[in-house]
């Protein structure tokens, strides 16, 4: 049985110490022969008591020390509350642990400031690596051989995965059950933890375009870009329509959507890839020309992240017309 540990820090957000469990627990249950041993290792050494954060603090009472993680397939570095004040992981041992795990080839994982602490390793050095947008800047600061990915939710570069965003623990691990046991169990999986969630996602959604709709000096841009989203477009080009500049045109998209104009676009992007999908009979090679992206390859690859399926198996599950190709 493949055995996840994750290294568990003082004071994390409560959802990154439950989400390994909720989505390997999920997968086991549905999928006959998944099966995943989770392990909640204290990062300070043996077992004892920790802390997690928002929205209240908890204590809690951790069962595996870093002896859990000698003998693991993953290894889990989950988000901090703050980023690490240290440049290098408090625990010398820890750090001992993540080198031994890399050597005999185990897969390692980081979910927003969690990289931090992997980056410090020096593991992560000359690969891409992804955090939190607000902490890029200072990641590439501090770990300046790292190739800091601006625009990734989820990045893979050889056995080491990084990922951002509030669902970042939810991607790592959908992305460790795909490549145990295939996009199906994956996109079966997050459909069934996600899916109660889109009457709700749907209504905040049309709020958000509401507010978009209002929103001083962007209303005209965000018509305009809905209407060119099939053309190879930058974040200067938005900006130069909007007349601001780059830095003022994000600062504006995340104020009201908690993206960049870039991520706005490619979640426009990939929402008229899955109309199309659904409800038109057009090739995956069309579909991908129609709604932007530069070749089937980046919206298989954006699509995977954001559905945890392929574009075909999505059609055969929604389409709403005569099959496609």
């Amino acid at each position: 049985m493949p055995v996840i540990a994750v290294l568990v820090p003082d004071r994390l957000p409560g959802h990154h110490l439950t989400t390994p469990g909720l989505v390997f627990g999920t997968a086991a249950r549905d999928h006959p022969g998944v099966a995943y041993d989770v392990r909640l290792c204290a990062a300070g050494g043996g077992p004892g008591p920790g802390r997690i954060g928002l929205p209240a603090p908890t204590a809690i009472t951790l069962p595996w020390g870093l002896a859990g993680a000698a003998d693991a397939d993953v290894v889990l570095l989950p988000s901090r509350e703050a980023l690490p004040v240290h440049q290098g992981l408090p625990a010398t041992e820890s750090t001992e642990v993540l080198h031994a795990a890399a050597a005999r080839g185990a897969r390692i994982a980081a979910v927003g400031t969690g990289v931090f602490d992997l980056a410090a390793t020096g593991l992560l050095d000359g690969r891409r690596a992804t955090t939190g947008w607000r902490h890029q800047e200072e990641l590439a600061r501090r770990h300046p051989r790292v190739e800091v990915d601006p625009a990734g939710t989820l990045v893979g570069d050889g056995p080491f995965l990084t990922s951002a965003g509030i669902f970042g623990g939810l991607d790592v691990c959908l992305r460790v059950l795909a490549q145990d046991h295939g996009e199906q169990v994956a996109g079966d999986t997050c459909r069934e933890l996600l899916s109660p969630l889109a009457v709700h996602a749907e209504r905040v959604r049309e709020g958000i375009d509401r507010g978009l709709a209002d929103s001083s000096g962007l209303d005209d841009t965000l018509a305009w870009l809905d209407s060119r989203i099939h053309l190879p477009l930058t974040p200067a080009d938005i900006a130069a329509h909007a007349g601001i500049s780059v830095s003022s045109l994000n600062r504006r998209f995340r104020a009201r959507t908690g993206l960049s104009a870039q991520r706005y676009l490619l979640r426009l992007r990939l929402q008229r890839a899955r109309e199309l999908l659904e409800g038109t009979d057009d090739s995956v090679e069309s579909v991908a020309a129609r709604a932007g992206f530069t070749s089937p390859a980046g919206l298989r690859h954006h699509f995977g992240q954001l559905t945890g399926t392929t574009p075909r198996a999505y059609r055969a599950r929604h389409r709403t017309t005569a099959p496609g190709p």
